[in-house]
C-alpha cells in the first residue's frame, strides 16, 4: 500500500557530516554538530540533509561504501572519546590531521584516524556493558559480515574481496569459521567502531529532533562491488560463477556526456531479490528509517528501469535499458520504514512510469534551480512549474556553487535568469534564486551550505566521474554567522516555511 508521504512546508541546509568544523581533519558527531543544529533552529529551518554516512574507500566518495549499513569511523568524535577516558587529554591533537581547515586531507586521515581509534579501543571496557551486547544482538544481521569483511581487508592488505583466497572469497563455511576465529580481535575493533559511531550519531539525531530539526539521509541505490554487502550476498547481484560482475551500472550518453557515465557498481539480480521477498532491501530501509527521518533514494529512476553495461566496457555506450522491480520494491520499502518519509531523486530522463510510481507512493521528486535557466520558458525546473509535493535544490553535491554557476553561465542564459528573477546585477543572482525557491509552492527547499555562504567554485563538493579533489570542502568555525541566521529566518517567516 502507498504511504502518506506529505511533507510539512519547510526549508533546510545540505551540509555533509564531513564538512562540519573540526580540529581533527574532518567533521564529526561532536560539539560542532550540535552547534549546527542550533544554527538551523535559530535560522527557522526544519531540515538538515547529509550525504551518505557509510565508510568510504578509494576515492573517498560516500556513494561508494564498504557497507550499506555501517557508519564511517572518521565521524566518531575524538573529544567525546577523551571525555569517556578512552583517550588522554591532548592525545588526539598530537596527530597530523592536515594543513587546511577548509579542506579534508584524506591521506592524513587514513594514516592517523585508525591509529587513534585503536588506542581508544585498547582502553575501552565497552564489551562488558549491556548496551554493547544489545547493539551487537540487534545489528547481528549485518554487523558480523561487515566486521569480518573489514578484518579480512586488513589481513589481505586492503585488496578487494575478488582478490582474496578462493575459500573465503566464496565464503565456504569452513573458511568463514576459520577466519572468524583467527581474526576475532580485529573484528572486535571494527565492532567497537560501529558501536561508538551509532552511539554518537543517535545522540546527534535525538538532539536534532528535540530541536524540531528533521534529518534527511541519502542512500545510494547501488552497493559498491568492494563491499560486505556484495561479498556476503553475492546471489543477489548479477555476478558470474567466479563472483565477477556480468553487468554494471551507469547511465547512457546524453547532451552532457558523449560516452555516458560508467559507475561500475554491480547490478542487482531483481529476480533473486523478488524470490527473497526483497528482504535485503527491507532490512536496509528499516535500518535507514532508524538513522534518518527522511530518506532520499539516489537514482530512483533505477527502480523503474536500469541501464546495464557489459562488464569490462570502458564507456557506457554499449549498455541497454532493462526493467526494474517498480512498485513491487516500493511496496516493500513502504512496509519497512514506519513513519519515515522518502524523497525520490528522479533527475535525468524521467519516463512516464517513474512519474506514475511517484504518484502512487506520494514520493516527492526533485527540481534543481541550476537546471532551470537555459533560456527555455518551458523548462520544468523553473519555479513557476513546481507543484507542492516537490523538493527544490539550488544545486546538489554534484553541481557547482551558485556563485560559480552564475559566473560561468552563457551570457544569453544569464540575461534570462536576471529577467526571470528580476535582478540587474550578476552578484545578486544567488540571493534571488534562494528567495525564488522559498517563495515557490514547493513544500521543501534545500540549499547547500556553500550557497548560503555565497562561496565560489573552489568549495564545490564533487565533480562527477572524476577521482581526486572531491568530497573535501569543510565549513570553518564561525562561518555561519548570526546575520546569515537572521536572513534565513526572515525568508522562512515571510514565505511560511
Amino acid at each position: 500500500m502507498p504511504v502518506k508521504n506529505k511533507f510539512v512546508r519547510g526549508s533546510g541546509i545540505l551540509l555533509p557530516i564531513s564538512s562540519l568544523p573540526s580540529d581533527y581533519g574532518i567533521g564529526t558527531f561532536g560539539g560542532q554538530a550540535f552547534r549546527f543544529i542550533d544554527f538551523l533552529k535559530d535560522a527557522g529551518q526544519k531540515y538538515w540533509q547529509v550525504l551518505p554516512i557509510g565508510p568510504t574507500s578509494y576515492g573517498d566518495s560516500p556513494y561508494q561504501s564498504f557497507s550499506a549499513f555501517a557508519g564511517n569511523p572518521y565521524f566518531i568524535d575524538l573529544d567525546i572519546l577523551t571525555e569517556e577516558g578512552l583517550l588522554k587529554p591532548g592525545e588526539a591533537g598530537s596527530f597530523f590531521w592536515g594543513d587546511n581547515e577548509d579542506s579534508v586531507d584524506y591521506a592524513a586521515l587514513f594514516q592517523s584516524r585508525f591509529a587513534v581509534l585503536r588506542t581508544a579501543f585498547s582502553r575501552s571496557r565497552h564489551a562488558d556493558t549491556a548496551e554493547y551486547g544489545q547493539f551487537c544482538e540487534e545489528n547481528a544481521y549485518w554487523l558480523e559480515d561487515y566486521c569480518l569483511y573489514m578484518a579480512l581487508k586488513f589481513e589481505f592488505e586492503n585488496k578487494e574481496w575478488l582478490l582474496w583466497p578462493e575459500d573465503i572469497r566464496f565464503r565456504r563455511p569452513a573458511a568463514v569459521r576459520q577466519y572468524s576465529e583467527k581474526l576475532r580481535a580485529e573484528m572486535d575493533f571494527w565492532k567497537f567502531c560501529q558501536f561508538a559511531f551509532y552511539r554518537q550519531w543517535n545522540r546527534v539525531k535525538a538532539y536534532a529532533n528535540q530541536r524540531g530539526i528533521r534529518v534527511i539521509g541519502d542512500i545510494p541505490i547501488y552497493a559498491a562491488f568492494d563491499s560486505a554487502d556484495v561479498w556476503a550476498n553475492s546471489e543477489l547481484f548479477q555476478l558470474d560463477s567466479r563472483r565477477r560482475p556480468t553487468k554494471v551500472a551507469g547511465v547512457p550518453p546524453d547532451l552532457f556526456s558523449k560516452e555516458g557515465q560508467l559507475w561500475g557498481n554491480p547490478l542487482y539480480d531483481w529476480e533473486a531479490m523478488e524470490r527473497g521477498h526483497f528482504d535485503w532491501w527491507k532490512k536496509r530501509m528499516e535500518f535507514s528509517a532508524k538513522r534518518y527521518d527522511v530518506i532520499r533514494i539516489d537514482h530512483f529512476i533505477g527502480i523503474v528501469r536500469y541501464y546495464a553495461i557489459p562488464a569490462g566496457e570502458t564507456t557506457a555506450v554499449g549498455g541497454s535499458w532493462q526493467p526494474g522491480p517498480g512498485r513491487k520494491l516500493t511496496d516493500a520499502i513502504n512496509g519497512s520504514i514506519g513513519k519515515a518519509q522518502v524523497i525520490a531523486e528522479d533527475l535525468g530522463v524521467v519516463v512516464p512510469q517513474v512519474k506514475k510510481l511517484l504518484k502512487i507512493n506520494g514520493y516527492p521528486g526533485m527540481k534543481v534551480l541550476q537546471f532551470a535557466f537555459d533560456g527555455d520558458p518551458a523548462n520544468q525546473h523553473l519555479p513557476m512549474y513546481y507543484t507542492s509535493n516537490t523538493v527544490v535544490y539550488g544545486g546538489t553535491h554534484d553541481n557547482d556553487t551558485l556563485v560559480e554557476f552564475f559566473s560561468r553561465m552563457p551570457p544569453k542564459n544569464r540575461k534570462y535568469a536576471k529577467e526571470y528573477l528580476n535582478v540587474k546585477r550578476k552578484k545578486d543572482l544567488p540571493g534571488a534564486v534562494l528567495r525564488a525557491a522559498y517563495a515557490s509552492v514547493a513544500d521543501t527547499v534545500i540549499f547547500q551550505a556553500q550557497d548560503i555562504l555565497l562561496l565560489p567554485g573552489w568549495a564545490r563538493m564533487n565533480y562527477p566521474s572524476t577521482v581526486g579533489s572531491n568530497w573535501r570542502w569543510r565549513l570553518k568555525k564561525g562561518q555561519l554567522t548570526d546575520e546569515i541566521s537572521k536572513e534565513l529566518c526572515s525568508l522562512a517567516r515571510i514565505y511560511g516555511r
